[in-house]
């Protein structure tokens, strides 16, 4: 493998289709994809100034480096790519790429971040902006701090481990979702979705779980939510009081309380679901 130390890059496709190369502290300024349908590549400490850096590019390593604001739509169409200890500012880094490692990644704008990708492993990530992780597949997080709207829309099999979730709208249109030991807050949280499960979680949202398909809640907590369930059907589990519950089309709500239960007979078959809690509702 080649190697060049230092150096700055300038032009349209700089280093364009490079091979078996490794580049250390370089710095890519003015012009756009310098590594463009590149193949095993090795990138240390490098700086990236400028529109599109690594598009349709195979086997890449990104360790200790930085993507500026101005890196927008830094990483499409590339496979089998691993970033580790990096700060990425640019937003819609992240698209249509298959096999995608991350660790330690903070990205100060993660909008429209991670679409259409396809098996991603992540852990240790900060993320904050809308619509993170939209219509991806085979997706799993452990240690994810995102504050952003709109977050994994569209998205299938995907787990969440050890995080934290400031995102109204989250997990909408998707299927096979699983979250454990982590905290969500966000308005109508997973509407519309299939076969979501949630286990040690501590959810806040308003109108949360609602129109979901196949709902499983293990050992949770809802704090200040409202609304919750709605035409659902739900296997769920609070260890926790809930604010209220409304309409929901089937399964089991065990909670030690609910505040207020909205059961309308002429929107539901109120004997589908049944409810367990240990003080009477209104």
């Amino acid at each position: 493998m080649k190697e060049i130390n230092g150096g700055i890059f300038t032009g349209e496709r700089a280093l364009f289709q490079a091979k078996e190369l490794k580049i250390t502290d370089g710095i890519f300024e003015d012009g756009e994809s310098p590594l463009k349908h590149s193949r095993n590549i090795e990138l240390v400490g490098c700086m990236f100034r400028w529109k599109y850096p690594l598009w349709y590019s195979e086997n890449i390593t990104v360790k200790n480096c930085s993507v500026f604001d101005t890196g927008r739509a830094g990483i499409w169409y590339t496979n089998n790519i691993t970033m580790t200890d990096t700060l990425y500012e640019a937003p819609k880094g992240f698209r249509r790429c298959y096999g995608v490692t991350l660790d330690n990644v903070q990205f100060i704008n993660a909008a429209e971040t991670l679409w259409h990708c396809t098996n991603v492993t992540a852990k240790n990530i900060t993320a904050k902006g809308d619509y993170f992780a939209m219509n991806s597949d085979n997706m799993e997080f452990d240690n994810l701090n995102l504050a952003g709207n709109y977050s994994f829309d569209g998205c299938n099999d995907i787990v969440v481990k050890n995080s934290r979730l400031l995102s109204k709208d989250a997990f909408w249109n998707s299927e096979n979702i699983t979250v454990y030991d982590s905290f969500i807050s966000g308005e109508y949280l997973g509407w519309n979705s299939k076969n979501i499960t949630l286990v040690n979680c501590t959810i806040e949202s308003l109108q949360g779980m609602c129109f979901i398909e196949n709902l499983v809640m293990k050992n949770c907590k809802l704090i200040n939510t409202t609304l919750a369930f709605e035409y659902s059907t739900a296997d769920a589990e609070m260890i926790s009081h809930i604010d209220s519950v409304k309409n929901p089309s089937g399964g089991v709500i065990r909670a030690k309380s609910i505040g207020e239960l909205i059961l309308e007979e002429d929107k539901i078959d109120i004997s589908k679901t049944k409810i367990i809690c240990e003080e009477q509702s209104k």
